[in-house]
């Protein structure tokens, strides 16, 4: 009688040791892909940081560009469109989650970006424009930032490759499907980057 209890309190212990380390494993999982989760947000914050440096570049640009040259007015209201356009979108992290407002938000940014190039390059037919020192000084800053951007995307897209990686691997996946995590949106380039510019002299 007494070996039978013995053994049945063995099993017991057995099956409480491995229900202990199957949790403290659910805990590690759990607590690595909050880690990642935070990361990505981490990302999220500094290309948003860049993007927010841009938006408060252009006035500035657009209102030396006005001053110095008699400039077509369609070219600055297209970058004070597309400036309008982003800044009417809530950049909150919760937009990481939902792919139509991510995709909004780049097609936003894109359009600046794009209204942005039209104006530098309008502005070669101003050569006294080209001599303003606050217009070099505020292009140089412009260029700056495009380059900072570019980086900051590219870190977020690897926080991003990392977290959603880690979710979909097996056992990741299967924490993830029960505490709620969900894959995360990469930055792609704009439809306009994949045809080949054309270069004429």
């Amino acid at each position: 009688m007494k070996k039978g209890l013995v053994v049945g309190l063995s099993i017991a212990g057995l099956l409480i040791f491995f229900v202990i380390l199957l949790f403290s494993w659910g805990i590690s999982v759990y607590n690595t892909l909050v880690t990642m989760d935070e990361q990505v947000t981490s990302s999220w914050s500094q290309v948003q940081n860049q993007y927010q440096r841009r938006a408060d570049l252009v006035p500035n640009l657009v209102n030396t560009v006005k001053g110095v040259a008699n400039f077509e007015k369609e070219t600055y209201t297209a970058v004070t469109e597309a400036r309008s356009k982003v800044n009417q979108i809530n950049m909150s992290p919760e937009i990481l989650n939902n792919p139509q407002m991510f995709q909004q938000f780049q097609q936003a940014q894109d359009g600046l970006s794009s209204a942005l190039s039209r104006l530098l390059v309008t502005v070669e037919a101003y050569p006294q424009l080209k001599a303003n020192e606050n217009f070099l000084q505020l292009q140089s800053q412009l260029e700056g930032t495009e380059n900072r951007i570019s980086v900051e995307r590219k870190k977020f897209n690897e926080s991003v490759q990392s977290y959603n990686t880690r979710l979909r691997k097996f056992p990741g996946s299967i924490i993830a499907g029960f505490t709620g995590f969900s894959q995360k949106q990469y930055f792609k380039a704009s439809e306009a980057a994949q045809q080949v510019p054309q270069v004429q002299f």
